[in-house]
């Protein structure tokens, strides 16, 4: 059921983000790209802090604490200056169907950083996906004269993907968090970053219906997004979270072709297929072993009746709480056996 609601939050926060690609390519055509990347990400922040005083999160979320200033700096950094910047870079000259499918490359840098920084697991059926996937994207970038080199625009949106895997990555930690605070935190800062490098830099502030168009595809789109995306991390962990976020890009690319009607390039549609088959892949993969889960202790959201949840909290060993809620909790040593994703509870070796 967990792993259920994961995927939904994934392919939840995939859907947005990948419909406010094109909108965004439309919306900021003759902007300065980082007064356009920093409208963006005030409107996310802003929007989410203005959730927050309307409808408080209270006792159900852990508040960010001091140590997870080094994660949110990498977060505002790579995933809320450099990556939106170049997004808006490789957008002035790359069609919004095409654009919107390299962005599938992202889930492949999470996946590397997954692997290699934190350790998750990834068998060879999850290696093969991911390679699928970066196929579908060397096709893409392919220059649409015929040739083989690849074009400054599509090597711009590579590097906002690997900026948001880095990203991605350092969100692992703060995913125990309350995901509006750190939205809100995270575009706020980025956000006044952003635009205030820009106006430095020559940019101008664009005419107010462009602004205020930014400022509602900015909550929706990176706001909104990033709230249901570390609602998913929560439960799958970084690689899968970022693979079935991969099909953000096919929302994108829809959008592009029936609204943009933008002609379709020849390496389009197998590009797609690839990317299709690498992401069923995923979608498919089923993981379960004897385990064992050391003693831990952290504070995030939580409800008793989870099997890993079980502890008590009053003289009667009775839990007190009956719906989610957020308090500091021990796990003791358990070893067990059942199905389970790389989420908090489960980074363990195999």
């Amino acid at each position: 059921m967990k792993a259920r609601a994961g995927v939904g939050y994934a392919f939840g926060a995939a859907s947005v983000f990948g419909c406010s690609t094109p909108f965004a390519k439309r919306l900021g055509d003759g902007v300065s790209p980082q007064v356009f990347a920093g409208l963006l990400y005030l409107g996310s922040g802003l929007g989410l802090a203005a959730t927050l005083l309307i409808v408080p999160s209270g006792e159900r979320e852990s508040s960010l604490r001091k140590a997870d200033r080094g994660p949110l700096f990498l977060a505002v950094v790579f995933g809320g200056m450099f990556g939106p910047l170049l997004l808006m870079i490789g957008l002035r000259t790359t069609a919004a169907a095409t654009a919107a499918l390299l962005l599938n490359l992202e889930a492949v840098f999470t996946a590397l950083g997954a692997w290699l920084v934190v350790k998750e697991h990834a068998d060879r059926r999850i290696v093969i996906a991911m390679m699928i996937i970066v196929a579908g994207g060397v096709l893409l970038s392919i220059n649409p004269s015929g040739g083989f080199a690849i074009t400054a625009g599509a090597l711009a949106i590579v590097g906002a993907c690997a900026c948001w895997g880095v990203d991605n990555v350092a969100t692992r930690p703060l995913g125990l968090r309350d995901p509006r605070q750190v939205g809100a935190v995270k575009g706020v800062f980025a956000g006044t970053a952003n635009l205030g490098i820009g106006l430095v830099a020559g940019g101008h502030l664009p005419r107010l219906s462009i602004i205020a168009g930014a400022v509602v595809l900015g909550f929706f789109g990176y706001g909104l997004s990033l709230v249901l995306y570390i609602k998913a991390l929560r439960v799958l962990g970084i690689a899968r979270t970022g693979a079935y976020y991969a099909a953000a890009p096919f929302f994108g690319a829809g959008i592009a072709l029936v609204w943009l009607r933008e002609p379709v390039g020849r390496m389009f549609v197998p590009a797609v297929g690839l990317m299709a088959i690498g992401l069923a892949i995923h979608l498919t993969e089923r993981h379960r072993h004897d385990h064992v889960h050391i003693a831990l202790t952290h504070a995030h959201r939580h409800v008793h009746a989870d099997i890993h949840h079980l502890h008590t909290t009053d003289e009667n060993d009775a839990p007190i709480h009956e719906t989610a809620h957020a308090d500091t909790h021990t796990h003791a040593t358990t070893q067990h056996d059942h199905d389970h994703t790389p989420d908090e509870h489960h980074i363990h070796e195999h």
